[in-house]
């Protein structure tokens, strides 16, 4: 936005998906030595899943040949507490709920396991989500 580019969501999802896509391919390979664990919001599939809707790309097409998630996938789920239209975010809170379960959807046909947000507090959510990963992938506690 701040340099009046055309690849924006309202403007361009196919050209703001691809973008999207190269950006995130570049924060895991930024990230790819970090020790612990690396939480990514809005990623490499949601992009792909992007793409998909605005050029009909297969996601699985495009994450082809990028490197897999871990399999637990953590989605919010459209709760009207958290939509907040804003003049990054001007999706109506229909195409919102819409793209969720794009994504939702896409996750499982990926091969992901989709783990829904509880409605709960920070902490408590942290704790659950943390407790969802699988002790064979944690990282050794220093």
């Amino acid at each position: 936005m701040r340099g009046g580019g055309a690849a924006l969501p309202r403007v361009d999802l196919d050209a703001f998906a691809r973008r999207a896509i190269e950006m995130s391919a570049a924060d895991r390979t930024r990230v790819a030595a970090a020790d612990g664990w690396i939480f990514f919001d809005r990623g490499l599939v949601d992009a792909a899943v992007a793409l998909e809707h605005a050029a009909g790309m297969a996601a699985s097409e495009t994450l082809a040949r990028l490197d897999r998630f871990h399999d637990q996938v953590f989605l919010a789920p459209p709760w009207p507490e958290i939509y907040r239209a804003d003049r990054e975010r001007q999706s109506s809170r229909e195409e919102w709920i819409a793209a969720y379960h794009r994504l939702h959807e896409a996750y499982a046909r990926l091969g992901y396991d989709p783990v829904i947000w509880p409605k709960v507090d920070l902490e408590a959510c942290a704790d659950d989500l943390l407790g969802c990963l699988s002790p064979a992938r944690r990282p050794p506690v220093a």
